[in-house]
């Protein structure tokens, strides 16, 4: 009896105290409401984020970034309690409203760049009007507009208290601080258990800031925005901090570098022949030999490729500054640097360009660009870079009718700086010139201005009774994908007219013309998919069942990515020059290689004169990604590709791992801290 009584007593004891608990609980939330929405609200909006924009599982299930949210929201929170409660709602807005922007800036900011956005960036809004309908058309997305929701909570959780009455109760000065000072210490607290969880790796990256992705997924969005903060004001600080290592670093990595070049077969074969260089905008390799129903995508670009030296697994590496950085990695084969641009943050640093060496050897060097000279700051980094003159938007006749998306057709480039070539050829014994293409530029939408390119599918079909029928499949219309086809199909018959006119004026007759691809289109993974693996009975993507399915995943996308390189001249077909090189080679090889052909060396580049390394060589990207002629190298999943289905040991891949952080440590190095300059100076 006394047991039973006993178990009673204690049931009772237990529920008083589950109620007791859960009053107080309640009462908790209720009595600081709009602190749990505003950090519920933060801490989900981060989360979605990167959900929505990194799809791996060690992505979803990383507790690290929603603790270091979480530690965040609840750190700005806490100062809330400072507030009145009449004023605590417009605080907490304030903040979810920022927070909210941050995670809507880099959700779209993801969709084009694949990275995340940096403070540095701020300083590129002058140029969102030239570039707006891209922006629109292919970067804002429905999913970026989720954010709101944070914000829009929080108003209606405001609405409801005040319609209610919850929390208005008058609270002295010490009870607020006693509620702040409680709040904050949880959230120090949280910070310290969360960094205990950090390893040596996921510091070492949240210093170098250079793997934007990896940071997000350790650090979370907001603590990845501070510390791009800091990272940002380093041009403001360099000389106070930082040189001395930077410095010392530069140093013994040059010490081994030889002071006069290797020599190979190619050495000085160029040397003292004019040079047209092509800047060809989102010009990428799979279009090379590419055709619909018969007819080439790129006709005279495959010419090009097949009667000179082609280099078809090139690679462009390219950070945010997409092709300024190009512009910048092809010139002085250095590396775009971990935050902001080096065109728009460090024109006022010295670089080794191409232009400044071909000026000492009696060179007229030139580029054109029939753009507006300040977009990515060009005109001054083209000073920088060695150019003796830039013809811009300005020295071009532009008209409404001969405008193609954001500014003069490729078409009436190339004619009108056809008449500028011929005079700059009378004028001079020889020189250089950059000639950057515009059309090709996303949105890829003004289709009625490309002409006629049919990228759909075509089948003749016999009937019954012998005659014959053409069935129209879709295929490719009405996707980027197929637009963007119709446009580069527009910008090569523009490179062909301007061969043609180059050959008339006899302008093809010493001169070698190099072509690059300045970075990828940035199209959509689907419409790949689509172009690899249509179906035309359903007009729609094969089942992974189907013994003809072509597997396009990510690695096959980023892998997809290269643009093409190519070097010609109008004798080269059937000589020993013209050939297609397989092996890997990426954009910050090409000036060292045609450094070589031309006659000049640049002691302080980074890459390599690719035929001293052919079949050794490693393409670094500037998010710490790698590729080598073996292996695609993720750094985000610490996961890779092997290219030819052999083994891997760890010791290559460490080896190559810690080759790419020290190029990109050292690349940094020298734009940031003007090593170049100081260097020569002492």
């Amino acid at each position: 009896m006394k047991n039973k009584l006993k178990k009673v007593l204690d049931k009772s004891k237990e529920k008083l105290k589950r109620v007791k608990t859960e009053h107080l609980i309640s009462k908790y939330f209720k009595e600081n409401i709009l602190f749990v929405t505003f950090v519920i609200t933060v801490v989900i909006n981060s989360t979605v984020l990167r959900f929505f924009c990194m799809h791996t599982i060690e992505n979803y299930l990383s507790f690290k970034a929603i603790l270091a949210d979480l530690t965040i929201a609840i750190i700005i929170g806490s100062f809330g309690y400072l507030f009145k409660p009449k004023n605590r709602f417009t605080y907490y807005l304030i903040f979810d409203i920022f927070l909210s922007a941050i995670c809507m800036i880099n959700s779209a900011y993801y969709t084009f760049y694949t990275s995340f956005a940096s403070i540095s960036m701020l300083t590129l809004t002058q140029y969102i009007g030239d570039v707006g309908d891209a922006v629109v058309e292919n970067v804002i997305q429905l999913k970026d507009l989720f954010y709101v929701l944070g914000p829009l909570t929080l108003i209606l959780v405001w609405l409801y208290t005040k319609r209610k009455k919850i929390n208005t109760k008058k609270e002295e000065k010490s009870e607020k601080r006693k509620m702040m000072t409680s709040t904050l210490g949880v959230g120090i607290c949280l910070l310290f258990i969360y960094c205990i969880t950090l390893t040596s790796l996921d510091v070492t990256r949240f210093v170098k800031q250079w793997n934007k992705e990896y940071i997000v997924m350790r650090f979370g969005i907001y603590m990845y925005q501070v510390n791009d903060l800091v990272t940002s004001l380093q041009p403001k600080i360099n000389s106070m901090f930082g040189y001395d290592k930077a410095k010392k670093e530069f140093e013994e990595y040059f010490s081994t570098k030889e002071e006069i070049p290797k020599t190979n077969e190619y050495t000085n074969i160029f040397e003292g022949k004019n040079v047209v260089v092509i800047h060809g905008e989102s010009m990428m390799t799979n279009v090379i030999d590419l055709a619909f129903n018969g007819q080439e995508v790129t006709p005279n670009l495959n010419k090009l490729a097949h009667e000179g030296m082609y280099f078809s697994n090139f690679y462009s590496e390219v950070s945010v500054g997409t092709s300024s950085d190009t512009e910048l990695t092809y010139n002085t084969s250095l590396l775009p640097t971990k935050s902001g641009t080096a065109f728009v943050s460090y024109s006022d640093r010295s670089y080794n360009g191409t232009p400044k060496y071909l000026n000492e050897k009696g060179y007229y060097t030139f580029s054109m660009h029939a753009n507006n000279g300040d977009f990515w700051n060009r005109r001054a980094m083209h000073a920088s870079l060695g150019y003796q003159k830039f013809y811009s938007k300005s020295d071009f006749y532009v008209t409404k009718e001969n405008v193609i998306g954001l500014g003069l057709s490729d078409k009436e480039f190339f004619h009108q700086s056809l008449d500028k070539l011929e005079k700059i050829n009378e004028d001079n014994e020889k020189w250089y010139g950059l000639f950057i293409m515009l059309t090709n530029h996303t949105p890829f939408s003004e289709i009625e201005k490309y002409g006629e390119f049919d990228v759909t599918l075509k089948e003749t079909i016999t009937n019954e009774d012998g005659t014959t029928e053409e069935i129209i499949y879709p295929y490719m219309e009405g996707t980027k994908l197929g637009n963007y086809f119709k446009s580069v199909h527009y910008a090569d018959a523009a490179l062909g007219e301007f061969l043609e006119g180059l050959e008339e004026k006899g302008l093809l007759d010493n001169t070698v013309f190099v072509l690059y691809g300045d970075h990828d289109a940035r199209l959509p993974k689907a419409d790949y998919n689509r172009l690899y693996n249509y179906d035309k009975e359903t007009d729609s993507i094969k089942s992974e069942d189907d013994p003809t399915f072509v597997p396009y995943g990510t690695y096959q996308y980023e892998l997809g990515r290269k643009v093409p390189f190519i070097i010609w001249t109008k004798d080269m077909a059937g000589t020993n020059l013209n050939t297609e090189i397989t092996e890997v080679m990426g954009m910050i090889d090409v000036q060292p290689t045609l450094g070589n052909m031309l006659g000049f060396y640049n002691r302080y580049s980074l890459g390599n004169d690719f035929f001293n390394v052919k079949g050794n060589n490693t393409v670094v990207f500037p998010n710490g990604n790698w590729v080598s002629d073996k292996i695609y190298y993720n750094s985000q999943k610490g996961e890779y590709l092997s290219l030819n289905n052999e083994a891997i040991s760890e010791e290559y891949i460490k080896e190559h791992n810690e080759y790419t952080n020290k190029l990109l440590d050292v690349s940094n190095n020298i734009i940031v801290f003007d090593l170049l300059e100081k260097n020569k100076e002492e």
